[in-house]
């Protein structure tokens, strides 16, 4: 289904770079293109940084830090991190700005927003923890955080509020897919008073050179990556003679296992949604889904149908459930390889589409369903990051549990069962950073909390730890 009307634009965007304390364009007034993935249209520009720009806004945040920063004063902190998530919240366009910019629907942008401002919360109540007053460890130093572009406040919130609730100082390096509204939240917090120029800086940039310069600078001390294994084994190598912290989630999508004694109708229409928050463009979604064999053949009809109903449109639309991804070059390459998992899959329930008529401009693609017997094969495996879902059978938990291990590096697995005691001896046996139960949230937590009926645990994706910007002996 197609929801159809699109808003143009009424005004021009533009997002220049944060450093030391200054707003101003990059060195050479070069500049990027903000396009709207549901048309295809420029909706602004943003600084276009380069190495040169990268190196200002690390010796602007160096100097801050050196010159006592916030490191001293866990009270400040808190108040100041406060009164950011007080102006994100009184920021009634940052949502729509969201979806304008990156796509995804306007309930799936408002609910990130929230998650980010109660991370903001969470660490300014740390802060005022009478073991915080007593003296925690030094700050580790100057951070620097590549923010990626499936869900980029609350991945951006969650390296930056505890970094600062450490005392960190931090260069900002956002997707160029989500330029406009980083600085939009970058700028919030800019406008807090009392806080100390360089203590937070952005620079944007088109290609890689400011990533490249932060990767290996020798003035940052914690690096924050979120994205592909690949590249992040290639930054790694690039960092080491710098001897810097590395916060890298390289997770990959996640599975689902759905036992026989649940919902199968209420469990279908839930994965579904979850497998098409940001046209499945992020690493918690359900790539895998494996229902018990007793239930296959109506858990098959129930997801189908269930993606089936999912109208995909402009996010901003009323009734939207999937919007567009995020740029053409995504869409080709989701499409090469969606062709390409279609070849080798025992079932094509649902074969993804572009749109067509008033979404012929913009970057959509319907979702694609497969079935797939051999769930530890290559191509069972192999993440699409996209609308595309493959459905399997399990005879066992053993053979559940062997299927959801297979997939390395998964984000999370989802466990759909009545049975408590199931539960806990999956829990165990499941090698995956996460378990969630009854449920599979889209910002998908980054480690697991063993016991009770919930195993999820906020990590990394959802709000970071503020150890992780404390100094150490190792630092």
């Amino acid at each position: 289904m197609e929801a159809r009307a699109i808003k143009p634009e009424v005004h021009r965007l533009r997002a220049q770079n944060l450093v030391g304390g200054q707003w101003q364009p990059a060195g050479g007034a070069r500049e990027g293109d903000s396009i709207n993935p549901a048309n295809g249209r420029e909706i602004g520009g943003f600084a276009a940084g380069a190495a040169a720009d990268a190196r200002q806004a690390t010796d602007a945040a160096r100097l801050a830090f050196e010159r006592g920063g916030l490191s001293h004063d866990p009270a400040r902190r808190a108040e100041l991190l406060l009164r950011w998530a007080e102006r994100l919240e009184k920021r009634g366009d940052l949502a729509h700005l969201l979806t304008l910019e990156n796509g995804k629907v306007l309930a799936q942008s408002r609910h990130e927003i929230a998650t980010a401002i109660a991370c903001v919360r969470h660490h300014a109540g740390q802060l005022l923890q009478p073991a915080a007053a007593s003296g925690a460890a030094p700050a580790a130093g100057v951070v620097a955080i590549l923010v990626p572009w499936h869900a980029p406040v609350a991945l951006l919130v969650a390296s930056l509020a505890p970094a600062l609730a450490a005392g960190c100082c931090a260069v900002v390096k956002p997707a160029r897919q989500s330029a406009q509204v980083t600085a939009a939240v970058i700028g919030e917090l800019a406008a807090v008073e009392g806080l100390p120029a360089g203590v937070v800086n952005l620079v944007s940039e088109t290609g890689q050179e400011v990533a490249r310069e932060l990767v290996a600078s020798r003035g940052v001390d914690v690096l924050c990556f979120t994205g592909s294994q690949e590249t992040g084994r290639k930054m790694a190598q690039a960092a080491a003679p710098s001897a810097k912290r590395l916060l890298f989630d390289l997770t990959r999508k996640s599975c689902s296992l759905v036992f026989a004694d649940i919902d199968m109708q209420a469990v279908a229409g839930q994965l579904a949604a979850a497998a098409l928050v940001a046209a499945g463009q992020h690493n918690g979604a359900p790539r895998r889904i494996l229902v018990h064999a007793s239930r296959f053949g109506e858990a098959r009809a129930a997801l189908k149908r269930a993606l089936e109903q999912v109208v995909v449109g402009a996010g901003d639309r009323a009734g939207c459930g999937m919007g567009p991804l995020i740029d053409a070059s995504a869409l080709v390459a989701v499409g090469v390889r969606t062709e390409q998992a279609l070849a080798r899959c025992d079932e094509v329930l649902l074969h993804g589409r572009r749109a067509g008529g008033d979404l012929a401009d913009g970057y959509f693609l319907s979702p694609t369903l497969v079935a797939e017997s051999d769930c530890t094969g290559a191509s069972a495996l192999e993440d699409i990051y996209g609308p595309f879902v493959s459905i399997g059978r399990f005879e066992e938990d053993g053979e559940a549990v062997a299927c959801a291990n297979a997939m390395r590096m998964a984000r999370s697995v989802s466990v759909w069962t009545g049975d408590p005691a199931r539960v806990q001896r999956l829990a165990r046996a499941l090698r995956n950073d996460s378990v969630l139960v009854n449920r599979h949230d889209w910002l998908a937590p980054g480690s697991a909390e063993r016991g009770g009926d919930s195993m999820a645990h906020r990590g990394r994706q959802g709000c970071g730890s503020l150890a992780d910007f404390l100094a150490t002996p190792r630092q």
